[in-house]
């Protein structure tokens, strides 16, 4: 029998590659009773890392989910990646969750992951929950990581347990007040932690100020606790050491007693036909609403889309329409995850996470919904790295174009952050990822699903291209070939836009000087204009177009006609309108030791790097952040690697467009070869 919406949790662990994630998931699933036996990483046994890839590489690639059914509760759990260059799932999994634990390896404490997560939990209002793993580790100094955490991430992060035994057992902070630890007391932390969770109330602070503690209700303090997790006024911390399973029992407990369940959460951004906030309860007698965070094509299974229920219960084989679908599927199989496994479930309940198979429309980020009247509710899309490195594919053998368009669309529903660009001037097919290990093991992945080889060139960078000033251009197409010719005479004016603003087309003709079912055809020619470039074959950004005056022939003007004129035209403005090029910079976070900061920051400076600030972290490290264009950073992995003998790491998100310097414009326009246009 399923267990009610309030005994359903939620849980994502996330946080820096190396934090122990995928170990605590197993001994999570091992303690609930979900396992029989714990697996590892090391010996590529766990639920979690089942692909081939993550058991050569000992790491996760993609999110995994199960379950636990525990004291009448069920947990779900989700492992994710923990290295920035698979975010895509990791930030595509958090979605789902009521709450998001971050695991901090003690032995190495802050890192980039567990900034960047934080953060992320944080923006999209999710529960958070810090979990500091690996406290038997030798030498490690748990008071002063908790202060860390404080002082990172604010007096809102506090202990709800601690650990004791020298990191061999922890010790409960929330429930119990009395014990020895092996730093601060229970009764200590057991204060901070109600100092904390009455002030978010001020009716219950007041009753708690007049007669203390023990006055107070356990509904009282479950209102509060819930309101302070929901906003963000406390994030716990507890204590693991999932190897030894220190303190994994003592987490579950936690999680049934203490985190929110899924009436008591903040919902994703549901938005109606009009984008305006469309309010989901996690009530089982309404109509369903769910999102799908996870596709993933099983070359068993077929086309498995991964949900998260909101509101409504799915049920199997009930009718589900896919976002504004006209045609609902049925629901023939319902399935619950346990890591490759795919377990069949009769409903899932507000709170449940699910998955149907081998249904075409699903894709990620859908709203499966039972009522044709809500078709237009959908999800205000979540911030995601934008995919910056490329790599041009091609088949290695000739005939398989097809099937690598096919293995390419498959990979790309996957990964919100793979994404698959067509060239057709140049006839090339570009992947994007987040870095060049990201492609690499797609393009692997491809090879062992798929059997198609494919053969890669450099990176192209995603220049574009814009304007330094307004300016004015003309062209007049005109051809008579013996019959009936063609004619089209365009005047327009081009202005630059704010950085980022895309692309405005404005008609202000007047008098009918080009009657108006001739406009289009003019946007038309400018908008491939736009497609491909002016000065060196990039996307032209941020440029208003206006349309003041033309002329027509009653007999003679076509569309043709004024596709070529609206181009010609356009192009004419843009070479007087100081036309630019501009190049994607990325912010880089570097963490490397503190002996290193001088080469690094020397390093960077020769990549035209804009070095913004240092920080000191702990272990003698320093975080170096800088602004660099992303041309100059192809090779920097195997730079960094050699220059700080594989200590140095890395990571980057895109930050804006710039102008690039003009002896890298004029390399970039010679190395152009625009086609010649007849008129």
């Amino acid at each position: 029998m399923s267990p009610s919406t309030e005994h359903i949790r939620s849980l994502a662990l996330a946080g820096h590659a190396g934090a122990g994630k995928t170990t605590l998931f197993e001994a999570m699933l091992h303690a609930g009773g979900a396992l029989t036996g714990m697996g590892s990483v090391e010996r590529g046994s766990t639920v979690s890392d089942t692909d081939p890839m993550e058991k050569a590489r000992g790491h996760s690639i993609d999110a995994s989910i199960a379950s636990i059914e525990r004291n009448g509760y069920r947990i779900h759990l989700l492992d994710t990646p923990g290295y920035a260059d698979f975010r895509g799932p990791a930030l595509a999994a958090l979605a789902a969750a009521d709450t998001v634990a971050i695991v901090v390896n003690a032995a190495n404490g802050i890192e980039h992951g567990t900034r960047s997560m934080m953060a992320h939990a944080k923006q999209r209002g999710i529960a958070r929950l810090i979990v500091v793993n690996r406290i038997d580790a030798e030498g490690v100094d748990l008071a002063a990581l908790v202060d860390d955490l404080r002082e990172e991430f604010g007096n809102e992060c506090l202990p709800l347990n601690l650990p004791a035994s020298k990191g061999h057992s922890v010790r409960d902070a929330f429930f119990q007040t009395a014990g020895d630890t092996d730093f601060s007391s229970p009764g200590e932390a057991h204060q901070r932690i109600i100092d904390q969770v009455v002030e978010i109330d001020d009716e219950v602070m007041e009753h708690y100020l007049e007669a203390g503690e023990s006055a107070l209700s356990a509904a009282e303090i479950r209102a509060a606790l819930e309101h302070c997790l929901r906003d963000g006024h406390l994030v716990p911390i507890v204590f693991t050491s999932a190897r030894d399973g220190v303190g994994v029992v003592e987490l579950l407990d936690l999680v049934e007693r203490i985190l929110p369940c899924p009436s008591e959460t903040n919902p994703p951004p549901f938005l109606d036909a009009n984008d305006k906030p469309f309010e989901v309860t996690a009530d089982p007698a309404r109509h369903v609403i769910a999102d799908v965070f996870k596709i993933v094509n099983d070359p068993f299974v077929g086309k498995l889309g991964v949900f998260r229920v909101w509101q409504g219960c799915v049920r199997k084989d009930s009718p589900l329409f896919v976002d504004d679908g006209r045609k609902p599927f049925k629901v023939a199989h319902l399935f619950r995850l346990k890591g490759r496994e795919h377990v069949e479930i009769d409903e899932a309940l507000p709170g449940d996470i699910a998955a149907v198979a081998k249904i075409d429309d699903i894709h990620f980020d859908a709203v499966l919904h039972d009522a044709s009247d809500e078709g237009r509710i959908h999800l205000e899309p979540a911030a995601f790295p934008v995919p910056m490195y490329g790599l041009a594919v091609e088949p290695a053998h000739k005939g398989q174009e097809q099937k690598l368009s096919q293995a390419l669309g498959k990979l790309a529903e996957e990964d919100p952050c793979f994404r698959v660009e067509h060239h057709k001037e140049l006839n090339e097919t570009v992947v994007r990822g987040l870095s060049d290990l990201h492609l690499k093991l797609m393009l692997e992945r491809m090879k062992a699903r798929y059997d198609v080889d494919v053969m890669t060139h450099p990176p192209r960078i995603a220049y574009r291209e814009t304007i330094g000033t307004a300016a004015e251009g003309h062209h007049r197409h005109k051809k008579q070939t013996g019959g009936a010719g063609q004619f089209g005479e365009v005047f327009l004016r081009v202005e630059p836009l704010d950085r980022g603003a895309g692309f405005v087309f404005d008609d202000q003709t007047k008098g009918g000087v080009i009657p108006g079912q001739f406009m289009p055809a003019i946007e038309k020619g400018v908008r491939q204009a736009l497609d491909h470039g002016a000065i060196a074959g990039y996307p032209i950004q941020d440029v208003r177009v206006i349309v003041y005056d033309g002329k027509h022939h009653p007999v003679d003007s076509k569309e043709v006609a004024f596709i070529s004129a609206g181009r010609k035209a356009f192009l004419d403005a843009v070479s007087r309108a100081r036309p630019l090029v501009l190049e994607p910079l990325v912010d880089l976070e570097v963490s490397i030791p503190d002996h290193y900061v001088g080469d690094v920051t020397g390093g960077l400076a020769s990549r035209r790097a804009q070095i913004m600030g240092t920080d000191s972290l702990r272990g003698s490290e320093t975080l170096i952040k800088a602004r660099v264009p992303l041309a100059e950073l192809i090779d920097y992995p195997t730079q960094l690697k050699a220059m700080t003998g594989g200590q140095g790491r890395y990571a980057m998100a895109f930050s804006h467009y710039d102008t690039v310097p003009p002896g890298v414009q004029k390399k970039l326009a010679e190395a152009w070869k625009p086609k010649v246009e007849e008129d």
